[in-house]
């Protein structure tokens, strides 16, 4: 079983004598002006969620995009904070991009051409050589954060999602001697999606400068290789899962991202959880009622409008729950400079009121919009007090809330309805699993769940919140760790024993 102490016993030991140094765009801490004094805040973020115990336990350095109005006055002399503020476990460096960076880089390339590219949500992709200029520039810069950080000591560099694709052969060319992974945190295409894509080789290069490769299911592993072999020259080794180009082997295996479960367990208990749960019962007026929750960022692979349509459809079909049932649906804010997020934001508005105006009764309303960013003592209460929990993606390489819901439930209780198309549904079988796309079914899913006798409630959350202790975010990251450092060869010796040392890596 992988802990925290266990993976820090790994790491010290193993990677005596080396740097590890994580780069992601998004920062775990951001310092933020709150009138006229300083906060830190933790970001609504699943990688920052997942990785900051990861970064506690091996301490190192987080590189990231510093983007909080008041960053820039918390940092030293070379851009570093140690975090977290309570703890000081690791450093924090922070990479300055002005406005018209971010917005073709992040707003632009990453989040309206790569992100609906790769998740299958039919949102066109728009693809602009501006924003691809941007992107390059930017992944240019984090290459130069990390080679400062670097500074000729052996390094193990983990890069995070798609924001930074082209990194990996950016550091190579600079440092051969790197070790360098990068895990992809959202669904890789099917190689004909992927081929609409204008600049693929690059895109595609920048990737296989990468030591190891992980997505989160096998299945994305190989949509990535059959990309590969359709769109670049290269050798592509279906059998161990790996990629030679340019006479450099590309190691790409799966590692399904999780929790840090024992963690959730203790907040759950915790007196701020209980106090909470007294809090969200006379917000929401609950009063004996029925609850049902729904957890996201506003995003248009997450299925908020057919949830709330699948609602309306079990109040017109099943009557008896009006007056009866509450659905909290907290919508944390996102991307609001993208038109199709902000257009997303309205659709919620409005069909939040028309299902209202519909159903509302004797100061009853079915539905709460919360939008608003809230921290995870406010969200574990919600889950406790919930009789169902949806996450209804579209598609989702993961999905983190459906695992934080099953570990905050220390009583066994309540009913997980989750989309097939997560990679969480490849592991939480023992939810209700639905098709996102298919309303009436979603309403009767519903339905299943608010009728599910106690029994069986508590023996499939039993069993889900065993595979969630057992598949810890320790895990995930002891495993990623221990295939990066079989690549730790001398170098006469990296080209023969890649293959062989492949054979070990899961």
């Amino acid at each position: 079983m992988w802990t925290r102490e266990s993976l820090y016993e790994l790491v010290s030991k193993r990677l005596e004598g080396h740097r590890l140094i994580v780069v992601a765009n998004r920062e775990p801490y951001i310092h933020r002006h709150n009138g006229d004094r300083i906060e830190c805040i933790f970001p609504a973020s699943g990688m920052a969620t997942a990785l900051d115990p990861v970064m506690r336990a091996c301490g190192g350095v987080w590189i990231a995009h510093g983007s909080g109005n008041a960053d820039r006055e918390t940092v030293d002399g070379n851009d570093h904070v140690r975090v977290p503020p309570d703890e000081q476990r690791y450093t924090l460096r922070r990479v300055w991009l002005d406005k018209d960076l971010e917005n073709g880089y992040y707003y632009g390339l990453a989040n309206q051409a790569l992100w609906p590219l790769c998740h299958i949500a039919f949102t066109r992709p728009v693809f602009d050589a501006r924003h691809w200029e941007c992107y390059r520039q930017v992944n240019q810069r984090f290459a130069d954060a990390v080679l400062e950080e670097v500074n000729d000591e052996p390094t193990f560099v983990f890069v995070q999602d798609y924001h930074l694709a082209l990194l990996p052969r950016l550091l190579k060319k600079a440092n051969p001697n790197l070790i360098v992974a990068q895990f992809w945190h959202i669904p890789w295409p099917n190689r004909e999606t992927f081929r609409a894509f204008p600049w693929k080789e690059e895109l595609l290069d920048g990737l296989l400068g990468n030591d190891l490769l992980g997505f989160h299911l096998r299945y994305h592993c190989q949509n990535f290789l059959d990309t590969v072999d359709r769109a670049i020259e290269a050798r592509v080794d279906q059998e161990r899962s790996e990629i030679t180009c340019g006479g450099k082997v590309t190691v790409v295996r799966p590692f399904p991202i999780s929790i840090d479960f024992d963690e959730h367990g203790r907040m759950a208990h915790s007196d701020s959880v209980e106090d909470q749960m007294t809090t969200w019962q006379s917000l929401l007026s609950l009063n004996g009622h029925t609850l049902g929750i729904g957890i996201d960022r506003l995003d248009y692979t997450k299925g908020i409008p057919d949830r709330l349509r699948a609602l309306d459809r079990l109040l017109a079909k099943y009557p008896d729950y009006r007056g009866k049932l509450i659905f909290a649906q907290v919508g944390v804010p996102s991307r609001s400079d993208i038109a199709e997020y902000r257009m997303l934001e309205e659709e919620l508005d409005a069909l939040v009121k028309e299902i209202n105006a519909r159903w509302s009764q004797n100061g009853w309303e079915p539905v709460f919009f919360l939008k608003d960013h809230f921290n995870q003592s406010e969200l574990t209460a919600l889950h406790r007090l919930a009789d169902f929990c949806i996450v209804s993606s579209l598609h989702d390489g993961m999905n983190l809330v459906a695992k934080e819901f099953v570990a905050s439930r220390v009583d066994d209780g309540g009913v997980l309805i989750l989309s097939q198309f997560t990679g969480a549904a490849r592991e939480l079988t023992d939810a209700i699993l639905i098709n996102p796309f298919a309303v009436d079914d979603m309403a009767d899913a519903i339905h299943r769940a608010l009728q599910m006798p106690p029994a069986e409630r508590q023996k499939r959350m039993k069993k889900m919140r065993e595979v969630v202790a057992a598949n810890t975010i320790y895990r995930w990251a002891g495993k990623i760790i221990s295939a990066l450092l079989r690549f730790e060869f001398p170098e006469p010796a990296l080209s023969s024993s890649a293959g062989e040392a492949s054979e070990e890596m899961i």
